[in-house]
C-alpha cells in the first residue's frame, strides 16, 4: 500500500504521516523546517495548533497574531503599550492562527501578560487576539478552562462572553477539560454573583457542543456537569466516549448520568473518592461500567473499590496507587485484572512487599510500563527495598517494555547488576533511573545495557548528600547527559542519552496525572515581620522579583504542604547561588544552585514528593 502511494506520487501524504509521530516534539519538529519546504509546510501547523502551552521564555509569538491587523492598527497597539517592536515581516508565510486546534483559556491570557510584561493592556490585546481567532475562523478541537486568580478575573469572564457570541467558534470542539477546584471558590467568594455567572456562561458552553468526544471533570465541576449530563436536552449522548474524573467525590454520583450515554467506551478516575452510594449506583447500571484508568490515594476507601474491581477488572488498563501502598488494594487487583499494561506505584520503603512482585507478575502478558517510586522511611523500619525489588523484579519482566522508570533510595551497585543480570531477556525503549543517595550503577549499565544494545533511550540521575560550610547538607543532582563523553560512547551503541525531566514525561497515551501542570505555589514574605515596599518587590501576577536575601513560604498543592526559605547569596565575583533552606529551623538541609531558582526549585520538589515529574519554569520566589 505504502509502495503503492510513493508511485502514485503521494509522497507528500507519507511524510506528514511520519511527521504527525512527533507532534508534541517540538525540538524534532524545528528540525524539521530545516529540511526543505515540503517539510517546513507539513511541521508548522503541529507546531502552531497548541504554541499556548509550549514552554518558551520568548513569547514574540503573539505580535505575529497581531500581525492579522491591519498596519496602522498593529503600530498603534504596539505604542499604545510601549510594545518594542520586533521587525517581523508584514507578509507572513503562513496564516498561523487558522492552524490553532487546542486553546487553554488560562495558558492563553498567561502567555499574552508574559509577552506585555505587566497588566496594563492584557485585556484588550486579549480580546484583540480573540476577535482574531474568530475572525479567521479557527476550527477548534479542544477547549480548556481551568480556574483563574481575580487578577485575570475580567478578562477571563470577557472572553467567556465573546465565545458565546460567536458559537461558531466552538462549534467542532471534540474535547473540553474543566478545571474548577477549591481554591476557585475561595477565588470568588468575595462576589458569589460573579462566581455565578462564570458557572452559567461555562454550562452555556458545554450545553452548545453537538460533537463532543471527551470531557474530563475535576472536583467542584462535578456538580455543574452533572446536571448537565442528566439534562434531557444534553447533546452528546451518541458522542461522548470518553469520561475522565479527576479527584471528584462521587458522594452524589447518579448511575442515571452513565445509563443515557450510548457510546461511552472508556472511563478514568484519578484520586477520587468511594462511598457505599458509589457502590450502589455502579451495581445498579445496566450497562458495562468501562473503566479503563484507576490512580489511587491513601484517602480512597479500599473496601469500596472492591465491588467496583469486580464489575470493571477486566475492563482496567492502567492502573497506579500512592503515595502509599495498601496491601489489601494489591490482592484486590491481583485477583480482578488481568489486563494492565499500565503499573504505577509509589511508596516508603517500608511498605515493600513479595505481593507487589506477584501482581507483577500477574498482568505482565500485558504489561508495557512500569514506574516504581520508593523513597526513605524516616522511622527505620525499612529493609533494604531497592536491594528487595532489584533482586525481584528483573527475571519476572515481560519480553519488552516501552518504559521503565526506577525511582529508589541507595542503590547499591551490586543489586544493581543482579537485576541487569536477571533482566537480560528484556529489552526496554525507554529507562529511567533515578538513583538517590545511591553507588556509581554506570558501569553495570556499560556491560549489561550499552553493549547488549538493550534499550533506545535512557536517562540517568545521581543525586548525593554532602556537608557544606553552614553545618547542614546541601542535595546535588548529576546526570549521565551532562557527561559528553559518556554520551557520545552510548551514541555509539544507538542509545540515545536524554535527561531525566524530558525522558520521564509520560507517554502520550497516558491519562494519570492529567493536569501535570497545575502545581501553585502561594508566596509571603516572612523576613523580618513586615512586608517590603514596591521598590523592593515587584508582583505582576506572574512571578515574584525579590531583592537578595528576602524569604518565602511556600503551600504546595493539595496536601504537599512545606515551609521553605529561599535566598540569593553573591559571590565574591558577582555570580548568584540560589539556595532552598528546609528542615528544622531552615538549617537542616539545603538545595542549591548557581544556575537557576528554576533549578533549585526543581530539585526541592523532587526532593521532597518523589512523584513530581513536573519540571516546573518560571518559579520566581527568590
Amino acid at each position: 500500500m505504502s509502495c503503492s502511494k510513493i508511485f502514485s506520487g503521494d509522497l507528500p501524504e507519507l511524510t506528514y504521516e511520519v511527521i504527525k509521530y512527533f507532534q508534541n516534539d517540538y525540538s524534532t519538529l524545528y528540525s524539521c523546517l530545516l529540511v526543505n519546504r515540503l517539510w517546513c509546510r507539513l511541521a508548522i501547523p503541529l507546531l502552531w495548533e497548541n504554541p499556548f502551552s509550549i514552554r518558551t521564555r520568548n513569547y514574540n509569538f503573539i505580535e505575529i497574531y497581531l500581525r492579522n491587523l491591519n498596519d496602522d492598527d498593529f503600530n498603534t497597539k504596539l505604542n499604545e503599550y510601549k510594545i518594542v517592536n520586533n521587525s517581523l515581516p508584514s507578509n507572513l508565510l503562513f496564516n498561523y492562527t487558522k492552524f490553532l486546534k487546542y486553546l487553554n483559556i488560562y495558558k492563553f491570557i498567561l502567555s499574552v501578560n508574559k509577552w506585555l510584561e505587566s497588566f496594563k493592556g492584557l485585556i484588550d490585546i486579549c480580546m484583540t487576539i480573540f476577535k482574531i481567532f474568530i475572525e479567521n475562523e479557527v476550527n477548534l478541537h479542544i477547549l480548556e478552562i481551568e480556574n483563574l486568580n481575580d487578577y485575570y478575573h475580567t478578562c477571563f469572564d470577557n472572553i467567556l462572553e465573546l465565545i458565546l457570541k460567536n458559537t461558531k467558534f466552538i462549534h467542532n470542539i471534540r474535547n473540553i477539560n474543566l478545571f474548577i477546584d477549591s481554591a476557585s471558590d475561595y477565588a470568588y467568594s468575595s462576589n458569589s454573583s460573579k462566581y455565578k455567572l462564570i458557572r452559567n456562561r461555562i454550562s452555556q458552553i458545554i450545553n452548545l457542543q453537538q460533537n463532543l468526544k471527551k470531557i474530563l471533570i475535576s472536583d467542584n465541576s462535578f456538580p455543574l456537569y452533572r446536571s448537565l449530563l442528566l439534562s434531557k436536552d444534553f447533546n452528546c449522548s451518541n458522542t461522548l466516549n470518553m469520561i475522565i474524573f479527576y479527584k471528584v467525590n462521587f458522594k452524589f454520583l447518579n448511575n442515571n448520568i452513565f445509563e443515557q450515554l450510548n457510546v461511552l467506551e472508556s472511563i478514568h478516575i484519578f484520586y477520587c473518592s468511594f462511598d457505599n452510594n458509589f457502590n450502589r449506583q455502579i451495581n445498579n447500571l445496566t450497562k458495562p461500567f468501562k473503566l479503563k484508568s484507576l490512580l489511587i490515594d491513601e484517602k480512597s476507601q479500599i473496601g469500596s473499590l472492591e465491588l467496583l474491581l469486580q464489575k470493571s477488572g477486566d475492563y482496567l488498563e492502567k492502573f497506579g496507587f500512592g503515595p502509599s501502598l495498601n496491601q489489601q488494594l494489591i490482592e484486590l487487583i491481583t485477583k480482578y485484572c488481568k489486563n494492565i499494561n499500565f503499573l504505577y506505584f509509589s511508596a516508603n520503603e517500608s511498605q515493600v512487599t513479595c505481593q507487589i512482585f506477584n501482581l507483577i507478575e500477574n498482568i505482565k502478558q500485558n504489561l508495557n510500563y512500569i514506574s516504581i517510586y520508593v523513597w526513605y522511611d524516616y522511622l527505620g523500619i525499612g529493609n533494604r527495598p531497592s536491594s528487595m525489588i532489584l533482586q525481584n523484579l528483573g527475571q519476572i519482566l515481560p519480553s519488552k517494555l516501552e518504559y521503565l522508570c526506577l525511582c529508589l533510595y541507595c542503590i547499591k551497585a551490586n543489586d544493581f547488576e543482579v537485576f541487569l543480570k536477571n533482566s537480560q531477556d528484556t529489552f526496554i525503549k525507554k529507562l529511567l533511573i533515578y538513583n538517590n543517595k545511591g553507588q556509581d550503577i554506570l558501569p553495570p549499565i556499560k556491560n549489561y545495557i550499552m553493549k547488549k544494545k538493550r534499550v533506545k533511550y535512557l536517562a540517568i540521575s545521581d543525586s548525593y548528600c554532602e556537608s557544606t560550610i553552614f553545618g547542614s547538607f546541601s542535595y546535588n543532582t548529576k546526570e549521565l547527559i551532562s557527561l559528553k563523553g559518556e554520551v557520545n560512547e552510548f551514541k555509539l551503541y544507538n542509545i540515545e542519552v536524554q535527561s531525566y525531566s524530558d525522558l520521564s514525561k509520560y507517554p502520550e497515551n497516558n491519562p494519570f496525572l492529567p493536569k501535570q501542570n497545575n502545581t501553585n505555589y502561594t508566596c509571603t514574605i516572612v523576613k523580618e515581620g513586615f512586608y517590603p515596599s514596591k521598590n523592593i518587590i515587584c508582583y505582576t501576577g506572574i512571578q515574584f522579583k525579590i531583592s537578595d536575601n528576602y524569604s518565602v513560604t511556600g503551600r504546595g498543592e493539595g496536601d504537599l504542604r512545606h515551609t521553605i526559605k529561599c535566598e540569593i547569596e553573591y559571590e565574591s565575583d558577582g555570580r548568584p547561588v540560589f539556595r532552598i533552606w528546609f528542615g528544622k529551623n531552615f538549617k537542616q538541609y539545603v538545595i542549591e544552585s548557581k544556575e537557576s531558582p528554576t533549578k533549585a526549585a526543581n530539585e526541592y520538589l523532587r526532593r521532597k514528593n518523589p512523584n513530581t515529574h513536573v519540571n516546573l519554569s518560571g518559579i520566581h520566589v527568590f
